[in-house]
């Protein structure tokens, strides 16, 4: 089994982006765990993933709302594939509201 975490960054005002609620998800679309990143931007989830397609799901229209800012995209999805041999994944988010991008972290 496999782990995982996330860390979303505010990019255009190069803060953390605290209190963004995020979905993980199987590949048949099972939620595994529901949170909200903390002050710092991160969320470590308790599921264990078992190998295969996963996805994160950020709340990012309802948050931007929330602060009194338009976006463009009412939730970003992120699909990634756990690999039967790493026990840990970290899938980082850097957030504006007309872009966003994200890689791979460890």
């Amino acid at each position: 089994m496999s782990t995982c975490s996330t860390h979303a960054l505010d990019a255009a005002l190069g803060v953390p982006a605290a209190g963004l609620p995020v979905t993980l998800r199987d590949s048949a679309e099972v939620t595994l765990a529901e949170a909200v990143t903390d002050a710092d931007g991160r969320v470590r989830f308790p599921a264990d993933l078992g190998s295969g397609p996963h996805s994160l799901t950020f709340a990012t229209g309802p948050w931007f709302a929330a602060a009194g800012r338009d976006t463009f995209f009412p939730e970003v999805r992120l699909t990634f594939t756990v690999p039967a041999d790493q026990q840990h994944h970290h899938v980082a988010l850097l957030l504006s509201p007309f872009a966003y991008t994200t890689y791979k972290g460890s």
